[in-house]
């Protein structure tokens, strides 16, 4: 069974679609939550589906480099490592404001300041209705109650640490 792993992690070939694959499907379940369950995302919710993007268009691009060097794919999984970390320390950042750790910097994660002029006040709240809330939890799942977020944090340090293992394994048999 080691062996096997070994194998698929060493594949220049097919771990870099396989990751892209694994980013699409976790990219589709965030866009069906939001447009099929009615779970509108907040901005870092948003910022958490850029990583998401990014491996795509990399494991793509990877794909086409296996055809011609297997060093060069080595660098770019260590860059969708690199991407998929990225959305962990997102993820584990938007867990901190669910969990009123610490307050969110995005301005439209909170509740509008009461400044200025009647007008203005009126505005801004107008602009922040519609806004989902950083610091809420719209969603938890019955056993764990672990929010996205908290998933999001745990799949994605997982999906670094095989795409980090898979560049040192393809850079090693190059």
């Amino acid at each position: 069974m080691k062996q096997l792993i070994v194998k698929i992690l060493s594949c220049h070939r097919s771990m870099p679609l396989i990751l892209a694959a694994i980013a699409a499907a976790a990219l589709g379940m965030a866009l069906l939550s939001q447009y099929v369950g009615g779970l509108h995302p907040c901005i870092l919710c948003i910022w958490q589906r850029w990583p998401y993007g990014i491996v795509i268009a990399l494991g793509i691009l990877d794909f086409a480099l296996s055809f011609k060097s297997s060093k060069a794919v080595s660098g770019v999984m260590a860059l969708i490592g690199i991407s998929f970390l990225a959305n962990s320390f997102i993820a584990f950042y938007h867990t901190g404001v669910e969990q009123k750790w610490w307050k969110s910097i995005f301005q439209s994660c909170s509740v509008p300041e009461l400044k200025g002029d009647m007008a203005q006040i009126l505005e801004d709240i107008k602009n922040r209705a519609n806004a989902a809330r950083c610091d809420e939890i719209p969603w938890s799942d019955p056993i764990f109650n672990l929010s996205m977020a908290n998933y999001n944090v745990m799949f994605c340090l997982g999906l670094a640490l095989v795409a980090f293992i898979s560049a040192r394994l393809i850079w090693k048999s190059a």
